[in-house]
């Protein structure tokens, strides 16, 4: 289950809000992969979001004495052409705002990385009310980006968030081991796991430890590779963990806080 599990569960997790003035899309992925959602009710243009309420620059008459030669009156224009582009950019980045938060960061949960052009950038923060929004976020436009170029800059925008995690997660269980409140043993681990005793369980990505979990008791079976019945014990603990409410991530051998190739931290 690890490698789904690093899909669905590691705190590597992140969305990307990629936004113009001409479209709006959401991709959600990790460090390894970056897949376009369905935007749903977001807008996709100005157009869709504003319709027939759009703005439109106006001019008005000023007093200003005549025209050269007596021609009359002279036009002083209010409300240029700029000034309609950058108003309506603004009513339709909060209506981005309001899809990508009811739509995408309230269910999720997730990181937001904002890819845009960087005129757009503290024009859509000054105004969003999305909490998930990180600083920073990928600057250029995101319509000429592939893929991949996209992934790879939204992944330098996470990965100090992610790291940070990592770390205070194994402040966490070094801190809870000195008070009996944290395991590294997949024996003790087991148990504690099918107890609903465990609240975070971080597991080493390629590490896997041959046989399996007892369901009715917690215990561990070793078994040697060729026996039918082998599987991964890591795998098996996540599973019991996430079934008891727990917290699971997926790190890398570097990132581990012990040899084991896990850590867990108990709730009691």
């Amino acid at each position: 289950m690890k490698p789904l599990l690093r899909v669905v569960q590691s705190g590597d997790r992140y969305q990307v809000l990629c936004v113009t003035r001409h479209s709006a899309r959401v991709f959600e992925g990790n460090r390894d992969a970056l897949d376009e959602l369905d935007p749903g009710t977001i807008p996709a243009d100005i157009e869709a979001a504003l319709g027939d309420q759009r703005s439109e620059p106006h001019q008005t008459v000023a007093s200003y004495g005549s025209g050269t030669g007596g021609a009359g009156p002279m036009f002083h224009g209010h409300g240029s052409r700029k000034d309609v582009v950058d108003k309506d950019t603004e009513r339709y980045f909060r209506a981005v705002d309001r899809a990508i938060i009811a739509q995408f960061s309230k269910p999720s949960g997730l990181p937001l990385v904002l890819a845009a052009l960087p005129e757009h950038q503290p024009v859509f923060r000054s105004l969003t009310q999305n909490a998930a929004l990180l600083e920073p976020g990928v600057e250029g436009n995101p319509e000429s980006m592939s893929a991949e170029q996209l992934r790879d800059a939204s992944w330098r925008a996470v990965e100090p968030q992610y790291l940070q995690r990592l770390a205070e997660l194994s402040e966490a269980f070094t801190t809870s081991v000195a008070y009996q409140r944290a395991t590294s043993d997949l024996a003790e681990a087991a148990r504690a796991a099918f107890e609903g005793r465990v609240s975070h369980l971080i597991v080493e990505a390629d590490r896997v430890r041959a046989g399996r979990i007892d369901a009715a008791t917690g215990g561990i079976v070793d078994l040697p590779l060729d026996d039918p019945e082998v599987g991964d014990m890591l795998d098996d603990l996540a599973e019991a963990v996430l079934r008891t409410g727990g917290d699971v991530v997926v790190a890398p051998k570097e990132r581990m806080p012990s040899e084991s190739g896990l850590a867990a931290i108990l709730r009691y």
